[in-house]
């Protein structure tokens, strides 16, 4: 298992981390997601066998949220 702390622009309410967690989470070989909205990062735990990490930032950034 791979785990990664994305920083992420854009999150400010709940609604932000329902949307990155649930369509992060969604994701085949993700494990674990979660959004610290104080610090603007995505904690990620997941396969990289079954998973990229760019498909994760993809995912992010498709939900119209910045991924550096």
């Amino acid at each position: 298992m791979e785990k990664v702390t994305l920083n992420v622009q854009g999150m400010s309410c709940s609604h932000c981390v329902n949307s990155v967690e649930g369509s992060v989470g969604e994701l085949q070989g993700v494990s674990k997601v979660k959004v610290h909205l104080e610090k603007g990062t995505v904690d990620v735990e997941f396969n990289d066998k079954e998973v990229t990490l760019e498909k994760i930032k993809e995912t992010i950034d498709d939900q119209g949220y910045d991924v550096n």
